[in-house]
């Protein structure tokens, strides 16, 4: 089946539509594929505004609104309906090592949810096209993992 997406990603209908990426920013072109590298790993892209978190056991949410004066997280992670880590994205061509002390924002920032453990164990840097993932909650981290990984990794990790 052809679907047509949205640069957001979300599917419209049966064909195939050309995207035309000349007039989104560069930070948008990385979030379509973003979008589409966390689809393929299994979570479901949501906008903030159309939250479901029973849609699936992996929930990305686009531009999460955080507490004041930390603005929004570009997409926070949710594993069975609890807040587990996020994405900061960038534009491709930036130096993800640089990227890290931005996504502490995310810990720092976040509302008042019911969230099991306190700051979030999981964090990614992405243009798109690169990828870093930190487990904040591993004692020895491994190496960073450059793909996303599926939201029942995650989901083993924290339970």
């Amino acid at each position: 089946m052809r679907r047509t997406v949205r640069a957001s990603g979300q599917a419209v209908g049966r064909r195939v539509a050309v995207i035309s990426d000349t007039y989104l920013t560069v930070e948008a072109r990385a979030r379509v594929e973003i979008d589409r590298q966390l689809q393929a790993a299994g979570w479901d892209a949501q906008d903030f505004k159309a939250v479901n978190l029973a849609a699936s056991q992996g929930v990305a949410v686009r531009e999460f609104a955080l507490k004041p004066p930390h603005g929004r997280a570009d997409y926070l992670l949710f594993v069975d309906r609890q807040a587990v880590g996020s994405i900061e994205a960038k534009p491709a061509g930036t130096t993800l090592t640089g990227v890290e002390i931005q996504s502490a924002k995310y810990r720092d920032g976040l509302p008042d949810l019911d969230v099991s453990i306190r700051p979030l164990p999981f964090a990614y840097e992405s243009t798109g096209v690169e990828t870093r993932f930190t487990n904040r909650a591993d004692p020895r981290p491994a190496k960073p993992s450059s793909i996303l990984l599926p939201p029942a990794r995650h989901a083993r990790r924290v339970a």
